[in-house]
């Protein structure tokens, strides 16, 4: 499964990990590569979990065009 993540700078030097169609999905690491390693195992638990409690495994993601 190919799911979006974002990286970015977290207020404590961290790099903070999210999966935004994942309500919730969130880790972080020292590195880039730390934080995308945690945020695989966060993402695979909280698909465990979202599977045991009947949740959709994912929410929609729109992408949208803004002319700046």
């Amino acid at each position: 499964m190919r799911l979006p993540v974002t990286l970015y700078p977290g207020e404590d030097g961290y790099i903070v990990a999210e999966c935004p169609v994942i309500p919730g999905c969130v880790s972080q690491g020292r590195t880039e590569e730390e934080a995308l390693t945690n945020i695989k195992e966060a993402i695979k638990l909280c698909l465990e979990v979202r599977k045991e409690a009947g949740l959709p495994l994912t929410l929609p993601l729109h992408e949208v065009e803004v002319a700046i």
